[in-house]
């Protein structure tokens, strides 16, 4: 069983719509909603291939009923824990061009809800082969939540996928995460770094076991302990973004959990992302789709050397952080 958190869980509401314009009234042409947040779409992905997933995570209010109500409609098993405060929305308004998002903050999580999670986490982690951390931290937890997350992972011997940005990413990074996925932007906002290959490095010299970079249209970027490879669609795939990323997390996940070969992992990850983009909603793949791109994907070996060994003490996060005032961009 992989088992997915989402933190800051959300009830996904899609606005379909010809053309979105701005500072008008626009008349929405359909509504779709279901159980959202980046763990619970990566959840949703692996339950389609087929395999065995569990959703964990905080929920609350009447949002939150809908999401277990949703959660429970679509045969994903639920074991989030209940808190005070009302779970978020995620709008996404999805004309024939582009998708806009709007994002509420969530819940705001008190320490006693915090801890009463930890244990849950605890409880759940022997039964898992892998453990997949994904998405934004509510108002309320620590900044170094995840670290604590991938902590108590390693001390089950449960390998973690991490999916995270900003100082919530960089605070997990000592803890060791099997495999940290940023996207561009992310990465060159945590690290500074305007090319991903050196931003890549920075993270895995603060403590990440592997990176795998997703560029968009240009696929993936891994830099990991038996080497670095590049893996590219066969072209320009056009549709829906939303929730492509999540399904380069769950295959990286199934890879992990499957000790499949990284070009493997990379090749799947990146036909499974295409085909995503192909669905309307995040959380779905087109499966044709999906069977035609695993033939097509080209998978590169940047170098036949190991990654550079990370140093014996981690580099400090502050170190990495270009926002932190003792932090270094790169050059």
């Amino acid at each position: 069983m992989i088992l997915t958190v989402t933190l800051n869980a959300a009830l996904d509401l899609t606005y379909r719509l010809p053309d979105l314009r701005p500072h008008a009234s626009n008349r929405v042409r359909s509504v779709t909603r279901q159980a959202g947040g980046k763990g619970v779409n990566v959840a949703r992905v692996l339950a389609a291939l087929g395999h065995a997933a569990t959703v964990t995570g905080l929920v609350g209010g009447p949002t939150g009923q809908a999401v277990r109500a949703e959660l429970a409609e679509a045969a994903l098993p639920d074991e989030l824990v209940e808190v005070a405060g009302e779970t978020r929305r995620t709008i996404a308004v999805a004309d024939d061009r582009d998708t806009t998002m709007l994002l509420e903050p969530g819940p705001d999580v008190s320490p006693s809800e915090w801890q009463r999670f930890l244990a849950h986490y605890e409880h759940l982690l022997p039964g898992a082969s892998v453990v997949v951390l994904s998405g934004s931290l509510p108002p309320g937890l620590p900044v170094d939540a995840y670290r604590r997350l991938v902590e108590r992972a390693r001390a089950h011997g449960v390998p973690a996928v991490l999916d995270a940005d900003g100082p919530a990413l960089l605070r997990a990074l000592p803890a060791r995460p099997a495999v940290v996925k940023p996207n561009a932007h992310e990465l060159a906002d945590a690290t500074g770094c305007p090319d991903p290959a050196e931003g890549a490095q920075r993270l895995l010299e603060a403590g990440a076991e592997a990176v795998v970079a997703s560029l968009g249209p240009d696929g993936l970027l891994a830099l990991t302990p038996e080497g670095r490879w590049r893996a590219r669609p066969p072209g320009a795939v056009s549709g829906n973004p939303t929730g492509a990323g999540d399904s380069v997390v769950a295959a990286l996940a199934l890879g992990l959990a499957g000790g499949l070969p990284w070009p493997e992992r990379l090749r799947r990850a990146v036909a499974l992302s295409a085909a995503t983009v192909l669905a309307p909603q995040a959380g779905r793949f087109d499966a044709d789709a999906h069977e035609r791109l695993l033939a097509l994907v080209r998978t590169e070996a940047l170098d036949r050397a190991e990654a550079p060994a990370r140093t014996e003490a981690p580099a400090r996060t502050e170190d990495l952080d270009p926002t932190h005032p003792q932090g270094e961009a790169c050059p």
